[in-house]
C-alpha cells in the first residue's frame, strides 16, 4: 500500500499560500463540505472546544471525511505533551498545531516526538501499526512519514515574543501562527487588536519569522486582509469558521423578515 502524502506540507514548501476553515462544530460532514470546496486545509481546535484530544476515534471520523475530499486536517492540540502528539498522528493526523508554546525547549521536545528520526539522531515516535501506517500495510513508513509530518506552534503569549528567535531557530519547526487575540489578553488589553502593544507584537513575530525563513500563520478579517497578508508573507491563512458563517447567515433573520412583512 502506498505511503501517505501530505497536500499542506507539499503546499507550503512550494511557498504557496493555503488557505482554511476552522470547523468548530467538529462534524464529518462539514469537513466533507469544505473540502468540497476546495479549501487546503480544516482547522480542528481541541483547545477551546470539541471532543477529548485523547479521543483517536472521534479523530479518525474527521479525518476520513478530509481524505475523501483530498483536504487536510490541521489539529491543534491544548499542549505540547509529546504523549498527546503522538498519540494524534498515529491516529492520521499529518498536522498538528500546538497551543502556548513559550519557548524553544517545548518545541524541540515536541518535534522529537512526532518524528522517527530528528536532526541527526533517533526521535521518540513510537513505531507501531496503528492507522498512520494504514494499520502496518503501508509501504516504507517509516521512511517515508517523517518527511510527512507538519508540526506548527501557535505565538501567543508574551513569553512566547521575547524567545521568538530561539523558537523559530528549532530544526523542522514547520510554521509560527499568529495569534493575535491571545496576545491582546496578555498585553492587557482583551479583545483591543488595534493595542499598540498588541501590533508590536505581531509585527514583531511576522518580521522573525520572515527573517528564519519559518512559514508564517495567521487569522484574516475579509478578502482585502487576505491579500495583503499573503503579499506581506503570510503563507498558512484562516478565512473564517462553519459556525460564523451559519451565525452571520441567519444572525437578524427574524428582523429581517418583519421588515419584509411590514
Amino acid at each position: 500500500m502506498d505511503p501517505r502524502h501530505n497536500a499542506l506540507r507539499r503546499t507550503l514548501d512550494a511557498d504557496t499560500p493555503a488557505f482554511g476553515v476552522l470547523d468548530n462544530t467538529y462534524s464529518p460532514a462539514a469537513v466533507e463540505v469544505v473540502g468540497e470546496l476546495g479549501f487546503d486545509f480544516v482547522w480542528i481546535d481541541l483547545e477551546h472546544g470539541g471532543p477529548s484530544p485523547w479521543d483517536a476515534d472521534a479523530l479518525e471520523d474527521l479525518l476520513r471525511a478530509a481524505e475523501l475530499t483530498d483536504t487536510e486536517l490541521l489539529v491543534r492540540i491544548p499542549e505540547a505533551n509529546p504523549a498527546m502528539i503522538r498519540k494524534a498522528l498515529d491516529a492520521g493526523v499529518r498536522n498538528v498545531f500546538l497551543s502556548r508554546v513559550e519557548s524553544a525547549d517545548e518545541v524541540r521536545i515536541a518535534v522529537e516526538a512526532a518524528n522517527f528520526e530528528y536532526a541527526g539522531s533517533p526521535g521518540r515516535r513510537g513505531l507501531g501499526g496503528p492507522r498512520s501506517a494504514r494499520y502496518g500495510l503501508a509501504d516504507d513508513y517509516v521512511g517515508t512519514e517523517d518527511a510527512e509530518i507538519l508540526l506548527g506552534v501557535t505565538i501567543e503569549t508574551a513569553e512566547a515574543v521575547e524567545n521568538i528567535d530561539e523558537i523559530l531557530s528549532v530544526p523542522e519547526l514547520g510554521f509560527a501562527f499568529l495569534g493575535p487575540n491571545d496576545f491582546s489578553v496578555a498585553y492587557g488589553a482583551p479583545g483591543d487588536l488595534a493595542d499598540p502593544e498588541v501590533q508590536a507584537a505581531v509585527e514583531a513575530v511576522h518580521d522573525a519569522a520572515l527573517a528564519h525563513d519559518v512559514t508564517l500563520g495567521g487569522l484574516t478579517f475579509g478578502m482585502e486582509d487576505a491579500v495583503e497578508k499573503v503579499e506581506s508573507g503570510y503563507r498558512l491563512l484562516h478565512v473564517g469558521s462553519t459556525l460564523g458563517a451559519l451565525t452571520k447567515t441567519f444572525d437578524g433573520w427574524h428582523d429581517r423578515y418583519e421588515d419584509a412583512t411590514r
